[in-house]
């Protein structure tokens, strides 16, 4: 038999049936969608901005995008499903894109090689690393969506609300009612400052300092909802490993003088916090190295078989012609893919050659040619493969669970040490910090690539599974994920910039007297930036790094174990590793929102014997959840926003203050009172009886 004829038979054995059969052909591309669709990405690529720099994660908004845009459609006379996947498909690519630029080009804010986000820079690196992503899976779209057994749990999700959506229902309305909800909550933390953001506390037992503490944010609750109780679990496990056993060790063991010399005369949580900082969180980058790398090499398999597939689809069109591939199965054409790769390659190397500083680096201009190529070259080979094993991972444990820190990290670890290796032979990197900060900024412009790609990547399979099951054509989705890539970086270098002129990032800020408790803490871009830099002055903290990396292969091996007696909760080492590097106080509202979803599971299993209906009703009840989650978020993330306008323009963060004097102590009340609220809120609204 023919490789194209067994790769017939492979698709006709893993078919599935769509919604829309290939023979109906109905409009999807269409003057409504992309206009739609480029405006929901820009405005999603905003609000996951806000998130990602708040609490270093972000979540698929497939299926929020796919509920606005079914209620922005009906408002037109003729529309169809199709025509509605095509607006979501390019509304969640902006939330994929931002995630991956706010985990990296901060970083060069860190490192203070920026003062400001450079527009054009920002746009180009966004969206060739973005579009990067959508071509590089374009290939294994066919093995991992059409041969291999994979979840993916955003795409399949978002069919079906698309499907429900069709019968009618109140999505929409459950959106806009949290929306609205968790946009009054944070107006009153951050605006008027009449309920506290967040909460924390410290009690030092035989001279080991423990502290304790919760933003009581929304956007929280709705992310921990949505990644579900096993994610949730995990990421306060790494949280406990940093805040109940690190920093407690540290405490104990380490030189009094040098931690002094961290804390610098904080006491009690703001010390726990500055310790975390400048040593524990280290760990984190250990295990997220690790766990990056286990992730390539166990998906090396994978990825080779999509390869093959894709090989063997391509040969199969060659001899049979276009015509002899289904409306469900044509991808872009791989010439183009090829053409669309190179092309590229263009303004990346355009970028590198002006953002890199020659001058500062002090090298020959054959050995800066020499490095920008080998650069660019680094970037696309790394972004093939993490965007393999990105794609991968989001058909297994979906979009919002992706490594994409994991990979980032991995990836500029690898380049800052081969970096190093080729300059250390002219430049002393310790005695020359200047030199260092352009070495490290060189390592970030490169991990930038990459993570755009790889976020892109996960989000472009997670959608074309859902066209899939929709009966959607899959090159005019790849064509939409382009057209959604290039909203998102017009608009995601202003509203940067907007964000650190408001709140600063990090521990950098824009001018002096600015409120650091309202800084976004950019956790992953901090981390890049340390690590990057870290390397070309040699002064990362090694054992920290080499306890993370002994954390992560424990944790491995546990998951292996776990596999091997067929549990059903499971523990990737990615997701502790995100809560190693996580404030606590960000992983206390996510393992809230995970218990919530684990109650209102229970509960509807309880309230049904029959099993086909409870399998039913317990979709629901999650769909209404997740609905009532992205409402949450998307309404925090957006009056953060809006705030930074009045915030940047006066300079000033507490411009619209209501609070008088010493009215902490009831903020802070009012806030855990707030918070218990909407916990309670989120479990009726899910666990209720609507049907959607």
């Amino acid at each position: 038999m023919s490789e194209p004829e067994k790769l017939e038979g492979k698709s006709r054995k893993n078919s599935v049936i769509p919604f829309i059969p290939a023979s109906e052909s109905l409009p999807e591309i269409t003057l409504k969608a992309v206009i739609l669709g480029f405006s929901l990405s820009a405005l999603l690529a905003g609000a996951n901005a806000y998130l990602g720099l708040k609490v270093g994660m972000t979540v698929s908004a497939s299926i929020p995008a796919a509920v606005i845009s079914m209620a922005l459609l009906r408002l037109f006379r003729q529309h169809n499903i199709l025509e509605n996947n095509i607006v979501q498909t390019a509304a969640s690519a902006g939330e994929a894109l931002s995630a991956g630029v706010i985990f990296t080009l901060p970083a060069l804010i860190m490192l203070q090689y920026w003062t400001k986000f450079e527009f054009l820079p920002t746009l180009a690196i966004s969206a060739a690393g973005g579009i990067l992503g959508v071509l590089f899976t374009i290939p294994l779209r066919r093995a991992l969506i059409v041969e291999a057994k994979l979840q993916f749990p955003e795409g399949v999700a978002t069919a079906e609300v698309l499907k429900a959506g069709e019968r009618g229902g109140e999505g929409a309305r459950l959106i806009g009612m949290a929306g609205l909800a968790g946009a009054f909550l944070k107006l009153c933390q951050t605006g008027f400052k009449l309920v506290a953001g967040s909460a924390g506390g410290s009690v030092t037992v035989g001279g080991a300092l423990f502290g304790i503490g919760s933003d009581l944010g929304v956007a929280l609750l709705g992310v921990g909802f949505i990644v579900g109780l096993n994610i949730a679990v995990l990421v306060f496990a790494g949280g406990a490993i940093s805040w109940f056993i690190g920093i407690p060790l540290f405490t104990v063991f380490a030189d009094p003088a040098q931690i002094a010399a961290i804390t610098n005369g904080a006491q009690g949580y703001a010390a726990a916090e500055e310790i975390w900082s400048a040593q524990i969180r280290y760990m984190g980058v250990g295990a997220m190295a690790a766990g990056g790398l286990y992730a390539l090499i166990s998906l090396w398999g994978p990825v080779r078989d999509g390869l093959r597939s894709s090989r063997d689809a391509l040969a199969q069109m060659k001899m049979g012609g276009s015509d002899s591939i289904p409306r469900t199965e044509r991808d872009t054409p791989i010439h183009f893919v090829i053409i669309g790769t190179l092309a590229m390659a263009v303004p990346i190397l355009i970028v590198f050659m002006s953002v890199i500083d020659q001058d500062a680096l002090m090298i020959s201009d054959g050995r800066f040619a020499a490095m920008l190529a080998f650069s660019v070259v680094f970037a696309l080979v790394a972004g093939f493969i993490f965007s393999a094993v990105a794609g991968y991972m989001a058909g297994l444990v979906g979009s919002s669970n992706n490594p994409i820190s994991g990979v980032t990290i991995a990836t500029i670890l690898t380049i800052s040490l081969i970096l190093l290796a080729f300059l250390g032979s002219q430049t002393d990197f310790v005695v020359d910090t200047t030199k260092a900060t352009a070495a490290a900024a060189t390592a970030i412009m490169v991990g930038a690539v990459v993570a755009c790609a790889a976020a892109l990547a996960g989000d472009n399979l997670q959608d074309l599974k859902a066209g899939q099951l929709l009966g959607a054509t899959p090159v005019k989705q790849q064509i939409m994920q382009m057209v959604g890539v290039v909203a998102a970086a017009i608009v995601i270098a202003p509203v940067l910039q907007l964000l650190f002129t408001a709140y600063g990032m990090g521990d950098v800020f824009p001018r002096a007297g600015m409120d650091a408790s309202e800084a976004l803490k950019a956790p992953q871009a901090t981390l890049m930036s340390s690590v990057a830099k870290g390397v070309f002055t040699r002064n990362l903290p090694w054992g920290m790094i080499w306890t993370g990396v002994a954390i992560a292969i424990g944790i491995i091996l546990l998951d292996k174990n776990l596999e091997a007696r067929k549990s059903t909760f499971r523990a990737p080492v990615l997701a502790v590793a995100v809560g190693i590097y996580l404030p606590l106080e960000l992983s206390v509202p996510i393992f809230a929102g995970g218990m919530i979803a684990f109650a209102v599971s229970r509960t509807v299993k309880a309230r049904w014997s029959d099993g086909e209906k409870r399998k039913t009703e317990q979709n629901n009840a999650t769909t209404r959840g997740l609905l009532f989650a992205s409402g949450l978020i998307t309404g925090e993330a957006l009056v953060g926003i809006l705030l930074a306008i009045p915030f940047a323009a006066s300079q000033s963060t507490d411009v619209l203050a209501l609070a008088p004097q010493g009215f902490e102590t009831i903020a802070d009340i009012l806030g855990i009172i707030g918070f218990s609220l909407f916990c309670v809120w989120l479990y009726k609204v899910a666990k209720g009886k609507q049907t959607l």
